[in-house]
Parts: structure tokens; sequence; C-alpha cells
């Protein structure tokens, strides 16, 4: 199968996984908020949420993605290696995730305390099933991208998110509360790494030939990796959780329930883009460790631009409707999430951009240089947000979420032009093109606001945009609609 047609079946597959887990976040996030939990139970789960996903970094560190290059590596070096990488791999993480469990089952009561939120207790101690299967879920979703089978890791996330919306909304209605939503979290995680370990199984290292030990030094290389790849990864949960636990320790819940209803709207806008970047990191690597680097280069070029010419004016828009569309999609009283949402609007342009980069480095092996900048940038963001939530309030995380992220995506972007050698004169000519046309449909936007009265007629306004943007893209020659298809389509 060619490299298009790999990208081709990865991309259709991820995509549709990232719009079935777009479609149950959705829902969950007005059922909960508007219906079931209210600001204050709301705001009490995803700090409880966010805090156990700091502690669930322990719980698996680096190694599925340490493993998933180790098995790209050696699919096609010595695939005899492979089934004892995943078992050993396995193995570390168990012990992990065991260690993880025991200290939260011990220790409970004394970080809620420390958190000053006594009500976090019990969700501390069902997060000891938390952390064991979201770290065995992401293992088995990166060993699939491994094996450039993006698409099993896509059924595991339909799987995933499909059960956890289901038995969010169950157990919340059986009147269980936030805990019961934190328990369906859990739940959608156990049915994901069921169908994954099975599938990893019986699909995949069943039938591959084992080599009687270890090539020598191996293990030592999949712990080292995964260094680098667990400072990255620390990082990363750190600065998208930091900022939420720090809203709820030195503002309150409530305030969690802003910053994560603004968030959630803004990483919503993500779901095209992570289908893209998922499936292209593997590909990235492998086209240059094949020498060919143009064919990366290329690759990664085409995907900037088509980023670019749905996320900027879909950021642009975005800042424009974010009160109409918390005012009539989650309710008015999480009208102060609105601020919040239009500063978190140029976040949704960054991190499209970071989608198809970071993951990309790690399979170029840049890993190392990644981590660095994920760390200090996190280091960043925890000091911004010291400084800015008790002057600004919760608009003061989001500020430093931006100012951050977009400093660690443009180091990203450099060292990808390192490895690739990028044109940026034409990538910053289309951009320019682009942000002209954002500006005109961000101007037909503003006039028809004033109309907006529900939701049939913010999508009106919304539709209006879209079409705008649409026409002038054709008209001016920038969308090419046949030459997209045929860069992606399936082809020998």
């Amino acid at each position: 199968m060619s490299l298009s047609q790999r990208i081709s079946r990865g991309l259709k597959a991820t995509l549709l996984s990232r719009i079935v887990r777009a479609v149950a976040n959705a829902a969950m996030i007005i059922v909960l908020a508007r219906y079931l939990l209210g600001p204050d139970g709301y705001g009490l789960l995803y700090f409880a949420l966010s805090v156990i996903g700091v502690v669930a970094i322990f719980a698996s560190a680096g190694l599925p993605k340490s493993t998933a290059r180790y098995v790209n590596t050696y699919l096609e070096d010595d695939s005899s290696q492979v089934p004892l990488i995943l078992r050993r791999s396995a193995l570390y993480i168990l012990v992990l995730s065991g260690l993880v469990g025991i200290g939260l089952f011990f220790a409970n009561d004394w970080l809620a305390a420390f958190l000053d939120e006594p009500a976090l207790a019990p969700f501390l101690l069902v997060g000891i099933a938390y952390v064991f299967f979201r770290a065995f879920n992401q293992y088995c979703m990166l060993a699939f991208q491994g094996f450039n089978r993006v698409d099993w890791s896509a059924v595991m996330g339909i799987i995933e998110n499909v059960a956890r919306l289901v038995c969010v909304i169950a157990l919340v209605v059986l009147g269980y509360g936030a805990i019961g939503a934190f328990t369906g979290y859990v739940l959608g995680y156990v049915a994901s790494v069921g169908f994954g370990l099975v599938g990893l199984y019986v699909f995949f290292y069943r039938d591959l030939d084992r080599a009687s030990g270890f090539e020598p030094g191996l293990p030592r290389r999949i712990l080292e990796y995964s260094v680098p790849l667990t400072a990255t990864r620390g990082a990363n949960v750190l600065d998208k959780r930091v900022d939420t636990v720090l809203v709820g320790v030195l503002l309150s819940a409530t305030a969690v329930s802003f910053y994560t209803i603004a968030r959630q709207v803004a990483e919503f806008a993500a779901v095209p883009v992570r289908s893209l970047g998922f499936t292209i990191s593997p590909a990235l690597g492998e086209q240059k460790f094949a020498d060919q680097p143009d064919v990366a280069a290329r690759l990664y070029q085409e995907s900037f631009r088509h980023v670019s010419m749905l996320y900027i004016p879909g950021a642009v828009g975005l800042m424009l409707v974010a009160d109409p569309l918390i005012r009539y999609v989650i309710g008015v009283e999480y009208l102060g999430a609105v601020p919040v949402l239009q500063v978190l609007s140029l976040f949704v342009l960054v991190n499209a951009i970071n989608l198809i980069t970071t993951d990309s480095l790690d399979y170029l092996g840049r890993a190392r240089i990644r981590a660095i900048a994920k760390g200090v940038t996190a280091i960043a963001n925890f000091i911004l947000n010291l400084l800015l939530l008790p002057l600004i309030g919760v608009v003061g995380a989001a500020l430093a979420t931006v100012i951050t992220f977009s400093t660690y995506t443009a180091i990203n972007v450099y060292v990808i032009h390192q490895e690739l050698g990028l044109d940026f004169v034409s990538l910053a000519r289309s951009a320019t093109v682009i942000t002209g046309i954002s500006i005109v449909m961000g101007t037909i936007v503003v006039l028809s606001l004033p109309y907006v009265s529900g939701l049939l007629t913010l999508a009106g306004v919304i539709a209006a945009g879209v079409s705008v943007w649409a026409i002038l893209s054709v008209a001016i020659g920038l969308i090419d609609p046949d030459e997209a298809v045929a860069f992606f389509a399936e082809r020998n």
C-alpha cells in the first residue's frame, strides 16, 4: 500500500473518531453544564479531572510513545523484536501505574486538603482506576500508530467516547452527581482498553515471529528515549492542566467551569487537524529516514497551508461569535466564559499548527529539543498564571496559555524547518492572503451580529461567514479542490 493510500485511510478513520469524540464531548458539555450539574458541579468535575490528569503522568511516563517509535523502527528492520518491545513496555507501564495507584490510595485525603478542596478525596480514590486504564489506553493507541495502523487507534477512540458519553450521563441521571460523571470517564477507558488489548494481541502480536532475546541495549534505549518524551508529556499535561488546577485553588470551582467551557470550545475546533497530525507524524519520519526529505517537506507544507485556510478564519469567527455561542448554546450562567473564549480564539490557530508539528518531531528523532521547549514554556505558563490570575481573574489563565503555547509552537516549527527545509516565503504569502479574506469575512459577521436572537440566527450568521470565506477563497484561487483531493486521495 502506497504512502498516500495509508495516509488517506488513516486520515478518514481518525477523522471519524475525532468527529465522534467532538460530538460526544459537545453533548456532555451541554447536558452536564446546562442541565445536570450546574457551574459548581461542573467545575468540581473538571477540577478533579485536571488534578488526576497531572498525577496520571507518572502512570505511563513517555513509554507509550517510545514504544510506538521503536515498533515503527523495528517493524521494517527486524520485526522479531517487536513482540519483545510490546511485552516489556507493557510490563513497565503496569509497574508504574501500580505505584501511582498505591500512592493515591494512601495520599488522597492529604492531597485534597493540600488543594483546599476536601470534596476531591473520593475522586482521587476512583482515580486509581482512572490512571491505570488511561495508561493502557495510551499504550494501545500509540502501539497501533507505531504499526502505521491508526485506523485501529481510531476505533479505540470511538469506543472510548461513546462508552464515556453513555456512562457519564447514565450515572449522573441515576443521582451520582459529579463523582458518577468521573466514574463514567473511567468506564470509557475500560471499554477502549478491552478492545485495544485484544486487537493488539490477536491481529498484530500473535502474527509476528519472536526473537529469542532482545537486541543488545534495546530495553535501555526504550527507557532512555522515554525520558525526554516523559518530560515533554509531563510539561504538556502541566501546560493543559495546571492552569485549571490553579484557577480552582486561587479562584473557585465556578471559575473552573468558565475556563473549562472556554477551553473545551477552543479544543472542539481542533477536531479536523488532530486527525491530520496523528496520521502524518509517522509518515514524515518514514520519508525522512528513507532519504526523501523533499517528500516529507511537501507533505508538511501542504498540511500547513490547509490548516491555515481553515483556522485563520476560524479563529476570527470564534472571537466574534463567542458571546452568542455561550449565551444560546451553554446558557447565560456561563457568560463569564465569553472573554476567556475570545482570548482562546488565538489559541485555536496556534494549537492547529502545533498539532501537525509536535508529534512529528518524535518520529524525526527530535524529542529532546521538544521536551526542553515544552518544559521551559510549561514553567513559564505556571509563573504567568500565578501572576495574572490574582490581577485579571480567569482571563489571565487564557492569556498565559496563548503566550506560552505560541512560543512553544514557534520553536517546534523552526525545528521542523531544520529537519526538512521549509519554504517560509511561500507559507507566509498564503497566510497573508488568508488573513485578508478572514478580515472581509469578519466584517460580514460583525454587521450580522445585532440580528442574532437564538440558535437559528446564530447558525445563519456563521453560515454567512463561511460562505463569504469559501467564495473569496475559490475566486482568488487559494483553494483548488481538485489539487487538495489529488494530494490526499488514494492512489498507487
